[in-house]
């Protein structure tokens, strides 16, 4: 069977918030210019909104320009923040940091909590509405490429092929979608975005781009404890000094509350679980009693962009462009990315739509996108904060924090000039040091009331796949888990995988140890792909409409 395909003026692979913004875009622009361009969006995900999990407070700021009329329209933007702390804990204690000690950056005045999930859904609303395609449940699986290495467009996975890599019954080969240029939105660590990089060397001269894991969960709480509005970030416990790291508290509508606890994958120890840590975050006593007689509804984990301005790479390639977090806009101190994901898709579009209105019939690098980023508000959003995420990696969480603070405040009185340098990123697996130079971490056994487990976390997740499909998380060498991440590492993809993904399993006289991929609990967060000490786990995507559902994330 051959694959059939369609030809698109522009295709978009991811319908996050990025990729939505910028089929929005470009449909706009076609009313506006009296022109028709045919838009197609593709996304992994069983629909829009599946895959999609942030904190989330939302600025707006895109928003307003993209559809300045949204409160009309209903988009989900419900809550708006009303109370913003910042708290430093100790294991038993809370401080309350003075808010108006923190730079003007820090607000979330007009803000508003979300489900970013929700969002995106009504974006798509949004963009169908225009004349865009919107198809969910497709992953892109491979770029095309024209015969002068321009990119031509991708093609989906193909469906109903078994573990062993025979064709089952079901067997539909995917479908090859060709345009003149193809935007890569597939947010975090993109398995097509790496391959991008690497083809055209967008990596080049930047530094190496750093994460976080970002592990969430939803609650339902009870009525007295619920304070719509309510925004609380903390540092410090359960983390070290040189863990970067740090929680989220947000009170959304309808007495639900998201709470989450993001761990920096520069971290040292090969014993720490990000997991286990935020199950202890949630037991600190100024956070325990926001959850008592409440009711955990929906987990889920997602890797984070948090290199910075210097880690962004080349935007363009011949035939197309990278958007939102596929290259790594997200603002770490502000804890936001969505709004600077959303702007860069607008950008793009019009980039993409100024070519083809001067006849353009692709093929080339659309440099008027990176030239636009360069001017926008975007770049200067980045540039006073470059230096705020590396001073915690290099000074530690006290020093660095006291160091990326004062930076940020000469940036906002426009004294930046006193501070022109720019610290370095480093690729977060060369942190990890050996098991013989760390401390096992002692975590205690979840309660089923405030803790959990991580096999009853991935059943909230809705996280589902074709269990009779080939693996999708790909080992290069298959030996080195056992010769080199267990006795030098003591395995730590036991641990850094929010969902239980990776175990070593023995016979029962405890030899002949190996690792068992338990795939079908893989929550997409990406974690393996960036922290394996030996980058031996290549994440691809599954069979499409695989992965987690999450409802209101």
């Amino acid at each position: 069977m051959e694959r059939e395909s369609m030809e698109f003026d522009v295709v978009i692979v991811g319908g996050g918030p990025a990729g939505l913004s910028a089929a929005i875009r470009l449909k706009q622009l076609c009313a506006e210019k009296d022109m028709d361009l045919s838009v197609c969006v593709l996304e992994k995900g069983s629909e829009v909104g599946a895959h999609i999990l942030s904190g989330a407070v939302i600025d707006p700021i895109a928003l307003n320009e993209l559809i300045p009329d949204w409160k009309d329209k209903g988009a989900p933007l419900k809550t708006p923040v009303t109370s913003n702390h910042h708290w430093l804990l100790s294991e038993s204690k809370k401080t309350e940091f003075p808010h108006f000690l923190l730079p003007p950056l820090m607000s979330n005045k007009g803000n508003y909590i979300v489900s970013l999930g929700n969002v995106c859904r009504w974006l798509a609303e949004q963009a169908e509405a225009l004349g865009v395609e919107v198809y969910p449940g497709f992953a892109v699986a491979e770029v095309l490429y024209n015969e002068d290495g321009s990119v031509k467009g991708v093609a989906t996975g193909d469906m109903g092929v078994a573990r062993d890599g025979s064709k089952k019954d079901s067997y539909m080969p995917g479908m090859e979608l060709h345009a003149k240029y193809t935007l890569f939105a597939e947010g975090c660590r993109g398995s097509l975005t790496k391959e991008l990089m690497e083809r055209f060397d967008l990596r080049d001269g930047v530094d190496p781009q750093t994460y976080g894991i970002g592990i969430k969960e939803l609650w339902e709480v009870k009525p007295e404890n619920h304070k719509p509005g309510l925004v609380i970030h903390t540092q410090g416990w359960p983390l070290d000094d040189r863990t970067g790291g740090g929680g989220f508290i947000y009170h959304l509508e309808d007495n639900q509350v998201a709470i989450g606890f993001v761990v920096a994958l520069d971290y040292e120890n090969p014993y720490l679980s990000p997991f286990h840590e935020m199950q202890r975050f949630k037991t600190h006593p100024a956070i325990r009693p926001m959850l008592e007689g409440g009711r955990r509804i929906c987990y889920g984990a997602r890797a984070i962009n948090e290199g910075g301005l210097q880690s962004i790479p080349k935007l363009v390639f011949p035939g197309g462009a990278l958007i939102g977090c596929s290259a790594g806009f997200v603002n770490v101190p502000r804890i936001k990315g969505s709004h600077n994901a959303m702007k860069t898709g607008m950008l793009a579009a019009e980039a993409v739509f100024t070519a083809l209105e001067g006849g353009s019939e692709g093929g080339d690098e659309l440099l008027s996108y990176p030239e636009a980023f360069s001017k926008s508000w975007v770049y200067r959003d980045l540039y006073r904060v470059r230096n705020a995420r590396p001073a915690l990696a290099k000074f530690g969480n006290t020093l660095g924090t006291l160091y990326s603070g004062l930076d940020m405040w000469l940036n906002n009185l426009g004294l930046g000039f006193l501070v022109p340098w720019t610290f370095k990123n480093h690729e977060d697996h060369t942190a990890l040091k050996k098991a013989s130079e760390c401390t096992p971490i002692d975590y205690p056994k979840p309660d089923g009331v405030i803790t959990f487990d991580r096999l009853s976390s991935v059943y909230l997740s809705n996280t589902n796949h074709e269990e009779d499909q080939p693996i999708h998380l790909k080992l290069k060498d298959e030996s080195i888990p056992i010769s080199v991440n267990l006795p030098e590492y003591d395995a730590p993809e036991q641990r850094y995988c929010p969902a239980g993904v990776y175990e070593i399993v023995r016979d029962d006289d405890g030899s002949n140890p190996r690792l068992q991929i338990n795939a079908q609990n893989c929550v997409h967060c990406k974690t393996c792909d960036i922290k394996d000490p030996m980058q031996n786990i290549n994440w691809v995507v599954p069979e499409g409409g695989g992965g987690p559902n999450y409802p209101n994330m």
